[in-house]
């Protein structure tokens, strides 16, 4: 069980890029009022799903340079990065149950034996 981990841009590389692990990462800012709307739905993504998948989040205003790496337009923007590579990116507060879904389909993809 884990909560997100709020990350820098000097971390990104090591915690994001580089995770054994696969890692949806929350590019968010504070006065984002969609940003506080799915917030509490990656907290509980986080604890759910920490075997499988990280969470972390980057402030945007404080950590601008991945956002701007990865052309993020608009907060709240996921990626999913796995193996050091962009697999997913949803744009925008989807309800609850539409992100967990979203996330779930990914990780059957990623549980699936490699051919």
């Amino acid at each position: 069980m884990s909560d997100p981990i709020h990350i820098t841009d000097d971390e990104f590389e090591d915690k994001v890029l580089k995770s054994a692990k696969p890692v949806l990462v929350d590019f968010w800012a504070p006065w984002c009022g969609p940003c506080r709307m799915v917030a509490p739905v990656l907290d509980e993504i986080a604890r759910e799903k920490s075997d499988l998948l990280t969470v972390v989040k980057v402030n945007t205003d404080e950590n601008p340079r991945w956002a701007g790496h990865f052309g993020v337009q608009g907060i709240p923007t996921l990626l999913i990065v796995a193996r050091g590579q962009v697999q997913d990116r949803v744009l925008g507060a989807l309800p609850g149950p539409i992100l967990k879904a979203q996330v779930d389909k990914f990780l059957a993809t990623q549980l699936q034996p490699q051919t």
